[in-house]
């Protein structure tokens, strides 16, 4: 399965043949879709693949987007990070790397690699394997006087 780690800035036939090398039939709503989300690194919220799909020549439904965001999770093409229960968004950087979220602004950003490292995990359960650690840092806007 190919992975999305350095590639950014696809064209549409880059990303028709992206979704076929991972399985996924490239119909136009999905093209359309992959196509703004691997425009360049970014964290979009369903509603903001929503209103940007929707804000051309083409129509996109709610559950086409959610779905097709879902699937693109499912086959490692985007990253879910699930800042709080009603609030995913999906990273268009699928490499290993953790998150500031704004939550007066709700602006997710990447922290830069070097500044959080993590020790060593702890095992997994019995009968479980390890798949990685995110971490979300929490932020507010600075109060000004």
């Amino acid at each position: 399965m190919e992975k999305m780690t350095d590639k950014q800035n696809l064209g549409r036939n880059e990303v028709i043949a992206l979704l076929q090398s991972n399985g996924i039939t490239p119909t136009q709503q999905r093209v359309e879709i992959a196509h703004l989300l691997f425009a360049q690194p970014q964290h979009l919220a369903a509603e903001q693949v929503l209103a940007q799909a929707n804000g051309g020549d083409h129509h996109v439904s709610k559950a086409t987007v959610y779905n097709t965001l879902n699937l693109f999770a499912r086959k490692g093409l985007v990253r879910e990070v699930i800042v709080d229960p009603n609030k995913v968004f999906y990273d268009s950087n699928i490499s290993a790397h953790h998150h500031f979220y704004n939550v007066d602004s709700g602006e997710l950003l990447d922290v830069p690699p070097e500044a959080l490292a993590l020790g060593s995990l702890p095992p997994p359960p019995q009968g479980m394997t390890l798949l990685g650690a995110d971490v979300i840092v929490r932020v507010c806007n600075a109060e000004t006087d």
